[in-house]
């Protein structure tokens, strides 16, 4: 009897570590972005509705079967994004994976519609599936952009972060503080390092690039719940193994830090990223890069249509650059270059003129820090005409010649000097030669010509590893937006 009582009384209670963690809640600021995207997204869609209504329908039309469609759309367009979690506060503010997620919802909510409104013989909607969802689409991303925009310039102030520990080797703690600003714009910033446990002899240094290295492995869930980080980044470490990830992500379920992990040491999302279950254990699939095929014809052609209508376009300005040029200084109009395309074939490389005539002959002179690059700073070389368009990279404008010819592409590596390729080394710089050349590319967003050698290379085989079409419209956009800052011009 005394047992059967003592089961009463605890009843409904839990035994310690046996009962799931509850979630913790994220930040404040996350909570109010994400409701301010909600909100923002439910605006765009209803003037987007209430344009195509008033813009197409007279009023007095609206009294047949159009007014459920008025409001299935927005019903469908909301419910779309909701099931691609196209709020999720992981994604927004960051990356390409938001936008990834609000066309897909898009293109669902649009498919749904039309196969409803086809198998319903509701002819009258279609000026609003085909009409009202492509604008709030377009709409809808470009008010997030917006406030991505305001939200990476609180973040450079040091607002709207998460506070981030990184575990790992040195030599790998040491390469992701060098993309330190990256991680700044993507919400991230790295306050603290916990290194491998040392051995007898040796003593763990105080700092790692001017980062406090609060511990060891060993710490880490400790430093988290002492230091209330929102987030650990483990890196690869000799003595690190799988129980032990394991029993770490366990531990940060109370803790409420995510864990992130970087599960190789190579450049490498997207796509070619495939996970791989075997025998229980979740493997990373690498597949081979794909540099033929459908996806790199749309791209060839997509160059080449949009280089010649930007040479339609800005064709007064070309003629007056030309005009300038050949007024202010002797010589020719055009500077041509030889450089390196695909494959090692060389091309002829189009510029406006912006130096004297003998510049080129002065190579010793032109050469900047920045490894085997080639750059010319603003100095006695330099023409009136030429400090103005390379102040605003006009001076680049002849390579859309080379993008319709077929030589470059419009975002792809930078097309190197025949002397630099021959001083390319183990790095694999070489591979940047698997795709054309470009216009612009990661190289020129990051930072332009303000990277180092080495980071110039990673950024360029980042984009040769990961390609994507998604990825040169973000990089077309990121380019435009650093011509008008003039960000690493000279």
């Amino acid at each position: 009897m005394e047992h059967a009582g003592a089961t009463r009384s605890d009843a409904g209670r839990s035994l310690p570590g046996l009962c799931a963690p509850n979630p913790v809640p994220r930040p404040r600021w996350e909570r109010r972005y994400a409701v301010l995207v909600f909100c923002c997204d439910l605006f765009c869609i209803l003037m987007a509705d209430l344009a195509i209504t008033f813009g197409y329908h007279p009023p007095g039309i609206l009294a047949g079967q159009t007014p459920t469609v008025v409001v299935v759309v927005p019903v469908a367009a909301m419910s779309s994004l909701a099931i691609q979690r196209a709020w999720d506060v992981r994604v927004l503010g960051a990356g390409v994976e938001e936008l990834r997620r609000v066309g897909r919802a898009y293109v669902l909510a649009t498919a749904t519609l039309a196969v409803a409104g086809y198998a319903w013989g509701a002819a009258s909607g279609q000026s609003w599936i085909f009409g009202a969802l492509p604008l709030a689409a377009v709409t809808t991303v470009g008010a997030r952009l917006l406030l991505r925009r305001v939200v990476r310039s609180r973040r450079r102030r040091g607002r709207f972060v998460r506070s981030v520990l990184v575990a790992g080797d040195t030599l790998e703690v040491h390469e992701l503080l060098a993309r330190v600003e990256e991680f700044r714009d993507a919400g991230w910033q790295v306050d603290g390092i916990c290194l491998p446990v040392p051995k007898s002899d040796e003593a763990l240094p105080l700092a790692v690039d001017d980062v406090p290295v609060l511990g060891t492995e060993d710490d880490i869930v400790g430093i988290t719940q002492l230091h209330e980080f929102q987030a650990v980044a483990l890196l690869p470490s000799s003595g690190w193994t799988h129980s032990k990830t394991r029993r770490l992500s366990w531990d940060l379920e109370h803790t409420g830090a995510d864990l992130l992990m970087a599960p190789v040491l190579m450049d490498l999302v997207g796509p070619r990223l495939h996970m791989a279950p075997l025998a229980g254990l979740p493997l990373l699939q690498l597949s081979a890069p794909r540099y033929a095929g459908p996806a790199w014809v749309v791209k060839n052609i997509f160059d080449r249509v949009a280089a010649l209508a930007i040479v339609a376009l800005l064709a007064p300005l070309l003629l007056a650059i030309a005009l300038a040029i050949r007024v202010t200084s002797a010589g020719p109009v055009l500077f041509r270059q030889t450089r390196v395309g695909r494959d090692g074939r060389t091309f002829t490389m189009f510029r406006f003129r912006s130096t004297v005539v003998d510049a080129e002959d002065r190579l010793p002179d032109r050469q900047d820090g920045n490894g085997i690059l080639f750059g010319t700073r603003a100095g006695p070389r330099i023409t009136r005409v030429g400090r103005v368009i390379r102040r605003y990279s006009l001076d680049e404008l002849p390579q859309l010649f080379n993008v319709v010819t077929g030589d470059m592409s419009l975002v792809g590596p930078r097309p190197p000097l025949e002397c630099e390729v021959a001083r390319y080394g183990e790095d694999g710089a070489r591979r940047r030669l698997f795709v054309k050349p470009g216009l612009t590319g990661l190289w020129q967003v990051s930072a332009r010509s303000n990277l180092s050698w080495e980071e110039s290379v990673r950024a360029d085989l980042r984009y040769v590893e990961n390609w994507t079409f998604a990825l040169d419209l973000s990089i077309l956009r990121r380019a435009l937006r650093a011509v008008l800052h003039r960000d690493g011009a000279y």
